[in-house]
């Protein structure tokens, strides 16, 4: 496994203190706070780790609080809420100094059969014929400020194929729709679990974006305010994350200082295979 994608892996793997109790270290993308997605991403790793391996997750709910100190672990405190026959409900607080910056519940369920149906994929390109994001950063890195160029050159552990280009230095005004292809650069174990993290974990990229596009500015736009206020995600079918995955996502509302996006994961095969949403803040910050 390349050295970027095991380190992700290793960050999402967390070192267990106690029965309900975890440590993850914090990764530094560069934007002065803890991303999103990995805290998403622990918090899930914590509550399956006090979960069978037979009740997979199928649902998760979590609230971000705080800003993340990058130069601080996070311990992650699980609590049981309920085993039942069919599902299992876990709740986890991600404390950084003694407060809580995210909070988690998820749900888990033993597999059985029941009713099927789904929306159908949408056509797009496929990925080989499309430009990574990575690929266009790197185009424009030197217009972008030091801790940005850094994170646009560094080598990364998913791979983003968009179909529609943004530029989030020249933002313009778009539709609030999107489509992106998304993987890992390389092979990944045979754990369900971990590819799970994983999408948690990537699910948080390109996604509150979409709600700015219809007003002509992104989150490197002067006095712009864009942070995450929750997520929710939904696993409907087995997948694997290190083979393409389209992640179509749109933003039907904006208001009150807040945006709302939905995602779709769907596999090459056309199968739904999680569905995302999340509201998040976006203002211009008021002058003082």
């Amino acid at each position: 496994m390349q050295p970027v994608l095991a380190a992700l892996v290793d960050l999402l793997a967390l070192e267990r203190l106690d029965r309900d109790l975890f440590r993850g270290r914090s990764q530094d993308l560069g934007w002065g706070a803890i991303f999103g997605g990995q805290v998403l991403g622990q918090a899930l790793s914590a509550a399956a780790q006090t979960v069978g391996a037979d009740r997979p997750v199928h649902s998760l709910h979590g609230y971000f609080m705080r800003a993340g100190d990058v130069r601080k672990p996070i311990v992650y405190q699980v609590d049981r809420l309920r085993d039942g026959a069919t599902f299992t409900t876990r709740r986890v607080a991600a404390l950084q100094e003694g407060e809580a910056i995210f909070s988690l519940e998820a749900s888990f369920q033993l597999a059985v059969d029941g009713f099927d149906h789904q929306d159908p994929m949408p056509a797009v390109p496929p990925p080989d014929e499309l430009r990574s994001e990575r690929d266009m950063a790197l185009a424009i890195a030197d217009q972008l400020p030091p801790p940005m160029r850094a994170m646009a050159v560094a080598e990364r552990p998913i791979e983003i194929r968009p179909v529609e280009v943004r530029d989030p230095l020249r933002p313009r005004v778009a539709d609030p729709h999107r489509r992106l292809w998304y993987r890992a650069i390389d092979q990944l174990p045979d754990d369900p679990a971990l590819h799970r993290y994983l999408l948690a974990y990537a699910s948080d990229f390109s996604f509150l974006g979409t709600a700015m596009d219809p007003h002509g500015v992104s989150w490197l736009s002067p006095g712009m305010q864009v942070a995450s206020l929750d997520h929710v995600m939904w696993f409907h079918r087995p997948f694997r994350f290190d083979d393409w995955l389209l992640y179509t996502v749109d933003s039907p509302s904006a208001s009150g200082g807040r945006g709302l996006v939905r995602g779709q994961f769907f596999d090459r095969a056309g199968r739904l295979v999680a569905s995302a949403a999340q509201e998040g803040l976006i203002r211009r910050r008021q002058p003082r």
